[in-house]
């Protein structure tokens, strides 16, 4: 499994790079503050709506504390997809907060 560090995530997101952050927490959770731009589809939906995703495109998964946004990674992986996990998830996360 591909991973990032936050801090790394943080560098891109500050540079104004286009990047797709997918927030796998729940609704609630990420309503609590989320990264930029991220995109919330908790876990329990990705299978369900993973059609919403271009497996063109290159996807950091983001939970809370990156096990969450782990198992999505893995999934998503294996269908296909483009993606690497945020480690450390938002505990990590030092950046803003929208």
């Amino acid at each position: 499994m591909k991973e990032i560090t936050a801090e790394q995530v943080k560098l891109v997101v500050s540079q104004g790079k286009s990047i797709n952050i997918l927030d796998v927490r729940e609704v609630d959770e990420a309503a609590s503050g989320k990264i930029s731009g991220a995109v919330n589809i908790p876990l329990g939906l990705i299978e369900s709506r993973m059609n919403e995703l271009d497996k063109s495109k290159e996807y950091i998964m983001v939970c809370r504390s990156g096990a969450r946004s782990g198992r999505a990674t893995k999934f998503l992986d294996t269908q296909g997809f483009n993606v690497m996990n945020m480690t450390g998830g938002m505990l990590s996360w030092e950046g803003n907060v929208v």
